[in-house]
């Protein structure tokens, strides 16, 4: 299944935009940190690039993504934890990679 077209924004009721900041961009390791996050919350979560939207639970799907360092996304939650998952993510794009 490809990346879904965004076509309703209304439904997600936590969103924020970030900037990806790990050199790699969201590939291999930190894209593998950031679904083990996701992971961790049981809300239906999100990332979105161009108008493409991925399952931030799923690392190839995420990767599909191509979000480069620099780039915008914004990453999307609905469910009990959609705050802290959306906080969470986003503080994890905007780090350094750790070597």
């Amino acid at each position: 299944m490809r990346n879904a077209k965004v076509e309703e924004r209304s439904r997600y009721m936590v969103e924020k935009e970030a900037t990806v900041v790990p050199e790699a961009g969201l590939h291999a390791r930190p894209a593998a940190r950031f679904v083990k996050e996701a992971k961790s919350y049981s809300s239906d979560i999100f990332v979105v690039k161009d108008g493409r939207e991925a399952n931030a639970k799923s690392s190839l799907r995420l990767m599909t993504l191509g979000a480069k360092h620099g780039e915008r996304v914004v990453v999307r939650a609905e469910g009990e934890d959609e705050e802290a998952a959306v906080d969470a993510l986003v503080a994890i794009l905007s780090e350094e990679e750790e070597e």
